[in-house]
C-alpha cells in the first residue's frame, strides 16, 4: 500500500485499483470487487477501477467478443454491493452498456451506501489501429459530476484524457476530483514516432489538474492482451500538478491521501477560474 499527502485542508484517501484482466468476465468482476475491499480496508474513501475492467480489451479487433449489458445489470449491481459493504465511494471503471439500440462505454459512480449517483457515457471515442472503439460504442452527449461523501467527483474515460474541454466542464459543474478509468498501452508494430506516448499521457492530465485546480486520478490496466501491452502507470496528482503517486506496470492496490483544500488555495492565489474570458471562447464550439 502507498500513502502520500500534503496540505491542511480536508483530506481524502483515493484507492487506485490497477488491474490485469483475464478471459473470465466473472473472475475479473470478482477481482475488481476484491480490490475495492482491499483499498477500503487500507482506509480509502473513494476507489477507482480501470476502463472495461471486467472484460478483455475487445476493441483491439473489429471482431472482438463481448456482450453489452444493461445498467442496472450484473456488473453495476456487484459494484453497488461492494460500495455498500465496504462503505466506500466507487468509481466503477467502465461497463459495456446496452441502452435501446445503442451501446456505450459507461462509468457509474456509487456512494458508500451503494446508491448510483451518476452515469457517464464516454464522449470521445477513438478509432485507430487496435483501438477500434467506434465499431462498438456510440458517443455520449453529456457530462456529469457526483456529490459523494468523499467530495464532488467528475468521471471521464480514457480518450477523454486528451481533451481539455471535458475537464473544464466537470470543473464548472463543481468537480473537486477528476477520475479517468483507462485502457492504454504499447501496441506491437506501431512505432511511436511522435515521442513517448506514456509521458505525454501523464503530462496532459497533469495540465488538466493545474488548469482546473482539481485532483486528477488516472487508473490504467496492466498486462498483455493480444498485441497490446498495457503500461499501467496509474497516478494521482494534486491541484498544482505534483504527482503524489505513480504505479508501476504490475497489478497493485494503493491508497493516496489528497488535500481538497489545496484546490481552493490554488484558485484563490492564481485565479484561473475567476479570470476566465468565456466571451472569447466561441470558436471552441463551432
Amino acid at each position: 500500500m502507498t500513502r502520500a499527502g500534503r496540505g491542511r485542508g480536508r483530506k481524502v484517501r483515493i484507492g487506485v485499483a490497477q488491474m490485469g484482466v483475464g478471459p473470465s468476465q466473472g473472475e475479473n468482476l470478482r477481482k475488481g470487487v476484491r480490490m475495492i475491499e482491499e483499498a477500503a480496508r487500507a482506509g480509502a474513501d473513494v476507489v477507482c477501477l480501470p476502463e472495461l475492467f471486467s472484460t478483455r480489451y475487445f476493441p483491439e479487433s473489429r471482431r472482438g467478443r463481448a456482450a453489452p449489458e444493461r445498467i442496472p445489470g450484473p456488473t453495476s449491481r456487484a459494484l453497488s454491493d461492494a460500495a455498500r459493504s465496504s462503505k466506500v465511494v466507487v468509481v466503477g471503471g467502465s461497463i459495456y452498456e446496452r441502452a435501446g439500440r445503442s451501446s456505450y462505454n459507461t462509468c457509474v459512480v456509487f456512494d458508500r451506501g451503494g446508491e448510483a449517483l451518476s452515469k457517464y457515457r464516454k464522449v470521445h471515442i477513438p478509432q485507430d489501429d487496435h483501438y477500434y472503439e467506434q465499431d462498438y460504442f456510440s458517443s455520449g452527449r453529456t457530462y456529469s459530476v457526483a456529490k459523494t461523501a468523499a467530495g464532488v467527483v467528475g468521471a471521464l474515460i480514457c480518450f477523454d484524457q486528451w481533451y481539455p474541454e471535458p475537464a473544464r466542464v466537470c470543473r464548472l459543474m463543481g468537480a473537486q476530483m477528476l477520475f479517468y478509468p483507462t485502457a492504454i498501452g504499447w501496441v506491437d508494430g506501431i512505432d511511436p514516432v511522435e515521442g513517448d506516448w506514456k509521458k505525454a499521457w501523464e503530462a496532459v492530465q497533469v495540465g488538466h489538474a493545474i488548469a482546473n485546480s482539481v485532483v486528477v486520478c488516472a487508473v490504467n490496466r496492466v498486462g498483455r492482451e493480444g498485441d497490446t501491452t498495457f503500461w499501467g502507470g496509474s497516478f494521482v496528482c494534486d491541484q498544482f500538478g505534483k504527482v503524489l503517486f505513480r504505479a508501476g506496470d504490475e497489478e497493485s492496490v494503493s491508497v493516496v491521501e489528497c488535500d481538497l483544500g489545496l484546490g481552493t488555495e490554488v484558485e484563490e492565489g492564481w485565479g484561473f477560474m475567476r479570470n476566465r474570458m468565456q466571451q472569447t471562447y466561441s470558436r471552441v464550439v463551432r
